[in-house]
């Protein structure tokens, strides 16, 4: 097929859904976990081992690749997928969540963020059609419209305040993504529901979204402080308002258990840096729940972190020796825990999308939960 971008539902299980999204560089099987490439690479990690663990797209951040070694340069030197050696989709975001988070070194207007650098204290200025170029630059699959994360707590006025900019950055995003061209005929555009906890202004940015119109459309405001109870009531309301025929993509969850709480309540597509940077720090992701390989009851452990796993951590090395790796700042140990723990997320999904496609998701979902808070095996 040679589809710019299509949706593809296979099959439904309650508000959860599998199937796929066909795009010009290969198809995405959904519920689809995006990893996280930073600055052009997914740490730790070669794009062919990436691709092994069964993730069919990464994500590449706007806002660190625009200052090191600019949209500019990647274009030069023939776009992000060839710069990174990855040839299936890439997902941009927009730059806007790090420019926000970065409080001290950022001003906001209605034309844009106008922030310093981290890197050498430049000051630029990000808008909308800015944004939109750079991805154009990178050469973005599924680019990510510009708009600001509304930060937690915030009362219903300033949550109100910031969507309704971010649904006006919203117009010119689209606006700036359609005078593209080429890119805009082989790429997708996805618009970004903001609103805090507040169901109202939930509502009004699906419709101002929607009127626009955009290929799909994604959840961001969440995960930033709210915890999952809140999170879950969030997208309880938010959920059945949001258009069926296009993909859903929760921004930046997250633990597995807010991944399978999110797929049970319609969620498409998901990113984290989690499994990635807790394989850089010690802490490996099982079906009984988190571990921390730093500690000392792995140490004469000679089995795997996982039995059931198919990654190389598993299949040819020792809890021991990945301990020892960790404790002793080998970067092997770094680069061990970090497919584990991608392998780890990919086989989540893909155990989610088998559960809907055979009609048993309340049942694997409830399974996952029950296993997930045992604790880890006991020590030999």
């Amino acid at each position: 097929m040679n589809e710019r971008f299509k949706l593809n539902i296979t099959a439904t299980d309650g508000a959860a859904r599998t199937g796929s999204i066909q795009m010009l560089r290969g198809e995405i099987r959904t519920p689809a976990f995006m990893p996280v490439g930073t600055a052009g690479t997914v740490k730790a990690m070669l794009p062919e081992n990436v691709r092994a663990t069964g993730a069919d797209i990464l994500l590449g951040n706007t806002y660190h690749l625009m200052l090191r070694p600019t949209a500019e340069r990647v274009a030069h030197l023939g776009g992000l997928h060839k710069f990174m050696n990855w040839d299936r989709p890439i997902l941009t975001d927009s730059g806007g969540f790090q420019v926000m988070s970065l409080t001290e070194l950022r001003k906001m207007t209605e034309e844009g963020v106008t922030f310093r650098s981290h890197l050498d204290g430049s000051k630029i200025l990000l808008t909308p059609e800015r944004s939109m170029e750079i991805q154009r630059l990178l050469g973005s699959d599924i680019v990510m419209a510009f708009d600001e994360c509304t930060p937690f707590p915030a009362t219903e006025d300033e949550a109100r305040k910031s969507m309704e900019l971010s649904m006006r950055w919203a117009q010119r995003s689209r606006d700036g993504f359609d005078s593209g061209d080429e890119h805009a005929a082989r790429s997708a555009l996805f618009g970004i529901v903001q609103g805090g906890v507040y169901e109202e202004l939930r509502f009004r940015s699906i419709d101002a979204l929607t009127d626009i119109g955009f290929d799909g459309y994604a959840v961001g405001g969440l995960a930033v402080g709210e915890g999952q109870k809140t999170m879950f009531e969030v997208l309880d309301f938010t959920m059945p308002r949001m258009p069926k025929d296009a993909p859903r993509y929760l921004m930046g969850v997250g633990k597995p258990d807010d991944i399978v709480g999110a797929v049970e309540r319609g969620i498409d597509m998901f990113d984290c840096v989690m499994p990635t940077r807790s394989g850089r720090t010690g802490q490996g992701f099982t079906w009984r729940g988190a571990i921390n390989m730093k500690n000392a009851r792995h140490k004469d452990d000679d089995r795997p972190i996982e039995a059931s796993c198919s990654c190389p951590a598993c299949t040819q090395y020792s809890r021991a020796y990945i301990h020892h790796l960790i404790r002793a700042g080998e970067i092997l140990g770094a680069m061990l825990l970090t497919w584990h723990n991608l392998q780890f997320y990919q086989d989540l999904m893909e155990g989610l999308r088998n559960a809907i496609a055979e009609g048993n998701l309340t049942q694997h979902a409830a399974n996952f939960r029950e296993t997930y808070t045992l604790g880890d095996i006991d020590p030999l």
